[in-house]
């Protein structure tokens, strides 16, 4: 098993320990779900709310670590393997902190979903970015449209301009940090606007390949 195989393991079995220790501290009816103001606007059973997560994190364990091996073009995969795992790492330590915050939200520890989810997903943007800019040509990961499958030389022009949009997304992303109650917007309309921007210049990047 690879180290990050191992770490990933570690990340699911402690979320697991959290629910396994918190749940006689639950109410019975947790809160599970909040707004895009961060208000509380949903609700389950405490099994669920506790041992869900758990389950989810399984099966994207099985998911990353399918593709990686089944992809047609996973050679390319594994010369920037270290970004892949990195970001899966990475990606795995956000998903416990949700799961944490929804534990802290029920023991009266109110920390707003929308502190939570701008350094997270701003964490992982940037890093996407990253991963973007050494990710080589596959069906699985990157910026993936017709044009970028296609052709390796508008693959690697896309991920360069869309390595560096993305960090860009994952700086403003912080920024709803200090304005909590449009913190959504503040990570959703950057990523929005480089995946459109992202498709755009690969089509014209692979007209010109073809011209």
């Amino acid at each position: 098993m690879k180290r990050s195989e191992i770490i990933i393991v570690g990340i699911i079995l402690l979320s697991l320990i959290i629910s396994i220790y918190f749940y006689p501290q639950m109410p019975e009816k947790m809160a599970s779900h909040w707004n895009f103001q961060g208000e509380v606007d949903g609700y389950m059973s405490k099994f669920w709310g506790l041992f869900l997560m758990p389950f989810i994190l399984v099966g994207l364990a099985l998911f990353f670590v399918a593709i990686s091996r089944i992809d047609p073009l996973k050679e390319n995969i594994g010369k920037s393997r270290k970004y892949y795992d990195g970001f899966i790492i990475l990606f795995f330590v956000f998903m416990l902190s949700i799961h944490f915050q929804g534990i802290l939200w029920n023991l009266g520890i109110e920390i707003s979903p929308n502190v939570i989810f701008p350094i997270g997903l701003g964490l992982l943007f940037f890093y996407t970015g990253i991963l973007c800019e050494n990710v080589k040509r596959n069906w699985s990961i990157g910026i993936k449209t017709p044009w970028t499958l296609s052709n390796d030389i508008v693959w690697d022009k896309t991920h360069k301009i869309g390595g560096k949009l993305f960090k860009i997304a994952g700086a403003t992303a912080f920024l709803g940090i200090f304005f909590q109650k449009y913190a959504l917007f503040f990570i959703l309309v950057p990523v929005i606007l480089v995946a459109v921007y992202t498709i755009i210049y690969s089509y014209f990047e692979y007209q010109k390949v073809v011209k």
